[in-house]
């Protein structure tokens, strides 16, 4: 073992002393400490390890296969003796083999299937700070296993950023180990980006300034591959020298790829390293002082509403960026460039989001009720899983036939959870072989969830007839995982046709069919999600798409990778999820309710075609709301009818806590379904809305009771003394109003009034020729007073007529004077 000391090395002691006293430790130590090497190999000796192994998790692969290799160099030997690896495509463990470097959802896998971790001293989870849902399963699973199964197994949860007092707290109050860790100074320089500007143009100037202020190797991070792409054709553009190799760092290359990425520059040469967060921990790229940070992640985000995991691009953390800006000290000082603001700096998110909150949630409930558990909060995780998520897993997986009705796991989840895939793609497989389609189906899976093989086309036809060439470790490596697989769904290998991959996927995603939206390459999916491909992709012009993978949010999602699809194929696999309907809707331009018959699949409108319509509810509800549309003045409305509504919302003024009902024209609109539909079972026009259906529906707005107030305090007419019966205005805006002759008053000495006395009436004062003399509220005071001029003026015009000097006790008349008087 090499005697260069690291950090770490002054806190081991500590650490070993802290595991034979308690069961569990979180070490916390920053990049560069040295935790990841130096820790299982410093535990081999302990006593309480035995014959058993050290499992030591890492979040990627990448790191998987650096760390085993660095702990197999120290120990002079090559990986798969002492120190092994266990990895998805591929693995060297032999029976000399001690310390086993796997990921983490390799772990989740292997506890779930072996709940004693036989032949295991210890789990280490490394990097933990990057919260992967595999990981907060594992560690679950291991502190239920340590608390009822292993009481002797050691944990050791490891990170560079971590709340460590949150973690020990979980982990029973376990001790809190830190590390001091060693750094170089790291100069931070902003270099703020005009949103308006392309992220690959940025970065790319950002690089040629890196390349030009500072010598040393650059690490650049980017979101993802499509950028990383995009910087590095910007980059070959210009002239850096002959002595600049600019190289890509992301999970999709294979490991060659991978180790010529983080190998040391030659004598002379620099590198600039183009790399997603993969590149954020547990690597050390050797020669590399200066970073370029673009400030954006892509994270995967998941929509329990759509039952769809898409990824996204946000801003790194500050946890994220501070590990970044580390990796330009990790061996001499350094220098970080920053594409924000520094103020911007205080307003990201402390921490990355736990993927637990944001992921699709189908593979950790099969996996605990494989382990027995049908609810999550039976466990400790250091974040509860959103109740949403879990409903909608459970849903997922009732529909695969994964879980019963008690949400625990059958044999047909068992079945699933033996091919090593999310549930929905491990259900692929399985129908794919159920059609004869079996080697098809996991090659498809195989894409969907292997990055990067047969290259980075959307469409899957164009990625199989890529791979199937492909050469290397890693496609070789692949193509045994995807074998394996096959055996595991009871398949065989065969024959692949590609031409059928669209319907394999269909049948498996049946919610995430797409329909060309405009032959330009927009669409719209099943679970009513739009999305589109490059209007150059061929795709583009398919009317159909089957969906595999997609980015982006809301409405503009990027279409990753799919397969073209035709009318009889989406018929072919969605089957029973296609529903025919007639739908109904009131045609403004016929003033009528015309049908529609649709076949349709979710979002999906698949065909349709007129159709004729028959009377019925559905029919009355389209006409009622139609009518509302058009404006509800376009019904038969009688007199009568209007003025009942007036005398209604007269009411309603004065009282507004009597009960009476809202007639406004907002109010009659809103409800229109509520008080009109129910009288049009027999019509679907307008021209077969009768007076009667619109009195009767009328009418059923006042109840009983109410009616007969109406008629007490708001009655339709008013009697006068003269025996004339005059109707009363309940429309204006001054309140009820009558329009009476003067001379058919005589004699009263109240102002007449309604509502019980409570509103008097707007006298309309005519004369007998029916012309307006005088408005009043108050008939009393008009003729104790304006009367005498009234009169006076009146005598001269209308002699035949009488107008006495006392009208308040002169008898009310309708007619004129007798002859001769």
């Amino acid at each position: 073992m090499t005697s260069d000391r690291l950090p770490i090395d002054d806190v081991l002691p500590e650490l070993l002393a802290a595991l034979e006293r308690r069961s569990s430790a979180v070490l916390a130590a920053p990049p560069g400490a040295g935790k990841t090497t130096r820790v299982p190999l410093a535990l081999l000796g302990a006593p309480w390890r035995g014959d058993g192994r050290i499992l030591v998790l890492e979040p990627r692969r990448l790191a998987a296969r650096a760390a085993a290799e660095r702990m197999a160099r120290t120990l002079g030997e090559s990986v798969g003796e002492t120190v092994g690896l266990r990895v998805r495509l591929g693995s060297k463990v032999s029976s000399r083999t001690r310390v086993e470097v796997v990921t983490d959802g390799v772990f989740a896998r292997m506890i779930v299937d072996d709940p004693e971790l036989s032949g295991v001293a210890a789990v280490l989870f490394d990097e933990f700070h990057e919260r992967s849902l595999d990981a907060d399963l594992g560690l679950a699973l291991a502190l239920d296993a340590q608390g009822g199964l292993r009481e002797d197994l050691r944990l050791v949860v490891m990170s560079a950023t971590l709340d460590g007092a949150r973690v020990a707290a979980l982990m029973d109050d376990a001790p809190v180990i830190a590390s001091e860790g060693r750094s170089f100074p790291v100069e931070t320089r902003h270099l703020p980006r005009d949103p308006r500007r392309r992220i690959e143009d940025a970065v790319a100037a950002a690089v040629r300034r890196a390349l030009a202020e500072e010598p040393g190797g650059v690490l650049v991070f980017l979101p993802g591959r499509g950028e990383i792409r995009r910087v590095a054709e910007r980059l070959a553009e210009v002239q850096l020298g002959p002595e600049v190799e600019v190289i890509e760092l992301h999970g999709g290359l294979d490991p060659r790829a991978q180790d010529e990425a983080i190998a040391p520059a030659g004598p002379g040469h620099r590198k600039v390293v183009l790399a997603t967060s993969i590149a954020e921990t547990s690597l050390t790229l050797e020669g590399v002082r200066v970073v370029v940070d673009s400030g954006l992640a892509r994270v995967a985000a998941h929509d329990p509403a759509l039952g769809l995991t898409r990824l996204e691009t946000v801003r790194v953390s500050r946890a994220s960026a501070d590990q970044r800006r580390g990796r330009a000290g990790r061996t001499e000082p350094g220098v970080c460039y920053r594409l924000w603001e520094e103020a911007a700096t205080q307003s990201l998110e402390p921490f990355a989001r736990p993927e637990i909150l944001a992921s699709d949630l189908a593979s950790l409930l099969l996996d605990l009720a494989a382990w027995g558990v049908t609810d999550p909060a039976a466990l400790r995780f250091l974040d509860r899983p959103p109740a949403a998520a879990v409903a909608e897993a459970r849903v997922t997986l009732r529909a695969l036939g994964a879980l019963d009705a008690d949400g625990r796991i059958t044999p047909g989840g068992r079945s699933l959870r033996r091919i090593a895939l999310p549930p929905r793609l491990s259900g692929l497989v399985v129908d794919a072989v159920a059609t004869g389609d079996g080697a098809l189906g996991a090659e498809i899976a195989l894409l969907a969830v292997e990055r990067g093989l047969g290259g980075d086309s959307a469409d899957i036809g164009a990625r199989l007839d890529r791979f199937r060439r492909e050469r290397g470790p890693r496609a070789e490596a692949a193509r045994r995982l995807a074998a394996g697989w096959l055996a595991a769904a009871g398949g065989r290998p065969g024959m692949v046709d590609p031409a059928r991959a669209g319907l394999v996927i269909a049948r498996a995603f049946p919610d995430r069919i797409a329909k060309s939206r405009d032959r330009n390459g927009a669409f719209l999916l099943a679970n009513g999600r739009g999305a589109a491909v490059d209007p150059a992709d061929p795709l583009s012009r398919a009317s159909y798409l089957a969906v595999v993978d997609l980015t982006g949010v809301a409405q503009e999602g990027r279409i990753l990778l799919a397969a073209a699809l035709d009318e009889a194929a989406v018929a072919e696999a969605a089957g029973g999820a296609i529903e025919s309907r007639v739908d109904v809707a009131f045609s403004a331009e016929a003033m009528a309710v015309r049908g529609r018959a649709r076949r349709r699949l979710g979002a999906l409108t698949l065909s349709e075609a007129p159709t004729p319509v028959s009377p019925g509810p559905e029919t009355a509800s389209a006409l009622a709301r139609g009518v509302a549309e058009v404006g509800l003045d376009r019904l038969p409305w009688t007199p009568p009818m209007r003025a009942l509504i007036e005398r209604v919302r007269f009411l309603r003024r004065v009282e507004p806590d009597g009960g009476w009902p809202d007639l406004s024209d907002a109010a009659l609109s809103a409800s229109v379904e509520e008080w009109l539909a129910p009288f049009l079972f027999r019509a679907t026009a307008l021209r077969d809305i009768g007076e009667g259906d619109l009195a009767a529906a009328l009418d059923a707005l006042t109840p009983y009771a109410l009616r007969r107030r109406l008629d007490a305090e708001a009655p339709t007419h008013f009697d006068a003394p003269s025996g004339s019966r005059l109707p009363i205005d309940y429309a204006g805006e001054d309140g009820p109003a009558l329009d009476v002759r003067v001379q058919e008053l005589f004699g009263v000495t109240r102002h007449p009034a309604v509502a019980g006395g409570r509103a008097p009436l707007v006298l309309r004062l005519l004369s007998p020729a029916h012309r307006p003399i005088q408005v009043t509220r108050d008939l009393p005071a008009f003729w104790a007073g304006s009367w005498r001029d009234v009169r006076s003026e009146m005598r001269g015009r209308y002699p035949k007529h009488v107008w006495p000097e006392d009208p308040a006790s002169a008898a009310a008349t309708s007619r004129a004077k007798p002859r001769g008087t």
